[in-house]
């Protein structure tokens, strides 16, 4: 029977599974049920099947040929969508020019003539054409319908703070945006004195379109360009609201606006080493060796592949000094024979533990993306500008205290006083489970857990097993619920709706979530937890689960969120009891997808795409540059 039931739960393999699109997840068993999570009912107040409960009928179960043509249901996950970039609108010249007619605009430090000008300038406000985002068309509108003093123009035509500002806009590369978002054309010095009407327009045109530039920087660099919500239903996040009106007040006060709009870009040390690496790579473009593996290539220990020539070529290329100076003497030797020897497996092995994969000589997928040099230069661009945008997504500087999980690179970092104290592997959901991308708040450590099953798995996993046999969960050791009364497996009708039933299993040594979960309240059931299945561990590609995150060290990751030993949290597992300890201080947790990312000692570090999310963002890049009319 446990051999039976250990199988069960591997098969299951989770925790918790995806938030659902077309089922509501499982009621009975809810953060809120702990206080009576523990207490099994006497055998003789169970419901019997007689009795006529939401999803319990007599009998019908009795005869599965007459519902043996009902197709099986499915519950789905959140999908990705198409993403729609906000479109741009005309901001509205026609009252822009109220203050000049009332004489409240201070305009004396512009010449006579061009003031002359400005009285008749209603004839050709028409012409003025900007285009930018809502948000920024009205906090332009408001800004210039409520006074007319100039920001970026005087007596000399374009002035000294609007070319500090114009080469901000120019330098947005640098903190990963791009600089034709912001491009505004500059009058030329030279003007025919003869026209001022001309001149007039063309100015009028550059002080709103470098307002409008220069709000959409900083909202950009404060929220990013993308919605996040808008790429799929895996994306959880309140986007950032910009004050912009203010701001246009604090550059045309400002005798330093190159400072004030720089500080409007993310200041945390994640950040600054992300853009530290954007430019150093881009001045890597086009030098980058590079060696070449046949895509597929699978070499085991005693085999013979004429790839091997490569894969040692590979290892001299991107294997560490010391590496290379340890095995100095059989990489000397290696005459590109196919024969796959001890000691090169020797050096493979050694080449795949510094790069921190499990070092069975084995080179398969993930050994020959390093061997062929991972990420080109220009992909790592690509990841680190798509990083960058995420990372507005996000606080800027994560907190004091934190713990930090980044799903491609499969690890949860926990991170106390502003420095890292530990990191751990993690699995994460597979990819058609995906693990959700968001920010929440640790509040509680539950040990000798009850697992909840979500609907997702008892409809997909669970259900076509129990339409064959109905006594299934009964005889695994699951609790089942309807209504939240207890009832058999067996009397529930499993070919009706399952929206009303709850099922569960107790605490055990098999129990999925292992000896402890902890939880942040979300919407999407989602928190991290232990695992019978500690070999998954050993893989390089983790994501294995429903959309949980199941921790390889969860005693040590409890101990620290609840600022206690682990030796505590040993006792208080060892008691046998289900029980809620709640952490003293909410500690913010952040769900993250970082393909690229840096480490404690801030070196980025490069991880795969799992998900191909980078792909969506990419959509959502191009998606903007056509709404914004961006080239390239």
């Amino acid at each position: 029977m446990r051999v039976l039931k250990t199988a069960a739960i591997v098969a299951l393999m989770s925790g918790c599974a995806i938030a659902t699109m077309d089922a509501r997840p499982a009621s009975a068993f809810t953060f809120g049920d702990f206080i009576r999570a523990g207490r099994q009912k006497p055998e003789t107040q169970r419901a019997q099947p007689s009795e006529q409960l939401p999803g319990v009928g007599a009998g019908t179960m009795m005869d599965p040929q007459q519902n043996a043509a009902k197709p099986l249901p499915k519950v789905t996950g959140p999908k990705y969508y198409t993403y729609k970039a906000e479109p741009l609108r005309r901001i509205s010249t026609d009252k822009l020019l109220d203050p000049v007619v009332t004489g409240s605009v201070r305009n004396d430090a512009l010449p006579p003539m061009l003031r002359m000008a400005l009285a008749d300038a209603r004839q050709f406000l028409p012409e003025i054409n900007v285009r930018a985002s809502g948000d920024v068309a009205k906090a332009v509108e408001a800004h210039y319908g409520a006074r007319m003093d100039y920001i970026w123009i005087g007596a000399e035509g374009v002035n000294a703070r609007a070319k500090a500002a114009l080469a901000v806009l120019a330098d947005a590369g640098t903190v990963g945006l791009d600089p034709k978002d912001y491009a505004v054309t500059v009058p030329a010095d030279a003007f025919d004195r003869g026209d001022m009407i001309t001149r007039e327009k063309e100015l009028l045109q550059f002080e709103i379109a470098l307002s409008a530039a220069t709000l959409s920087y900083v909202q950009d660099t404060v929220r990013g360009r993308i919605d996040p919500n808008k790429i799929s239903g895996y994306h959880d996040f309140k986007r950032k609201s910009v004050d912009l009106t203010s701001l246009l007040d604090k550059m045309s006060a400002s005798t330093d606006v190159a400072t004030l709009l720089n500080d409007q870009n993310p200041k945390s040390a994640q950040f600054a080493a992300l853009s530290v690496e954007l430019e150093k790579l881009r001045s890597q473009q086009g030098v980058e060796p590079r060696v070449e593996i046949a895509p597929g290539t699978l070499l085991k220990p005693g085999q013979s592949n004429p790839e091997l020539a490569n894969i040692v070529a590979g290892i001299r290329l991107k294997g560490s000094e010391t590496l290379k100076s340890e095995h100095a003497a059989v990489l000397a030797a290696y005459q590109g024979t196919p024969d796959y020897t001890p000691e090169l497996v020797t050096v493979v092995e050694a080449f795949q533990k510094e790069n921190g994969l499990k070092a069975d000589g084995v080179v398969g997928q993930a050994s020959l993306r390093l061997l062929t040099g991972g990420d080109t230069v220009a992909s790592k661009i690509n990841k680190l500008e798509i990083a960058m945008e995420q990372a507005r997504w996000l606080p800027d500087g994560l907190g004091d205290r934190y713990v930090f999980i980044n799903q491609p690179a499969f690890t949860a970092t926990y991170t106390d006083k502003g420095a890292e104290q530990f990191s751990m592997r993690v699995v994460v959901g597979s990819k058609t489970n995906q693990t959700y991308f968001f920010e929440d708040e640790i509040q509680t450590v539950e040990v000798n857990p009850y697992w909840g099953v979500p609907q997702s798995i008892i409809v997909n996993e669970m259900l076509p097993k129990l339409r064959s046999d109905p006594n299934y969960l009964d005889r695994m050791g699951y609790q089942v619920e309807v209504g939240g009364r207890p009832v058999p497996s067996s009397s529930v009708n499993w070919y009706g709706s399952t929206a009303s039933v709850a099922v569960r299993q107790p605490p055990s040594s098999d129990n999925a979530l292992g000896e402890l979960k902890i939880l942040f309240p979300n919407s999407h059931a989602i928190y991290m937890h232990d695992t019978p299945s500690k070999s998954f561990f050993n893989r390089d590609n983790r994501a294995l689960s429903h959309g949980c995150v199941r921790l390889a060290d969860p005693r040590r990751m409890a101990a620290a969120v609840l600022g206690t030993s682990i030796d505590d949290v040993g006792k208080e597992i060892a008691g046998g009891r289900n029980k809620a300890l709640q952490v003293p201080v909410k500690v913010p947790v952040y769900v993250a997808y970082f393909t690229a990312w840096p480490n404690k000692d801030g070196a980025v570090e490069y991880f795969n795409d799992v998900y191909e999310r980078d792909m969506y963002m990419n959509r959502a890049f191009e998606a903007t540059r056509n709404a914004r009319g961006a080239e390239g």
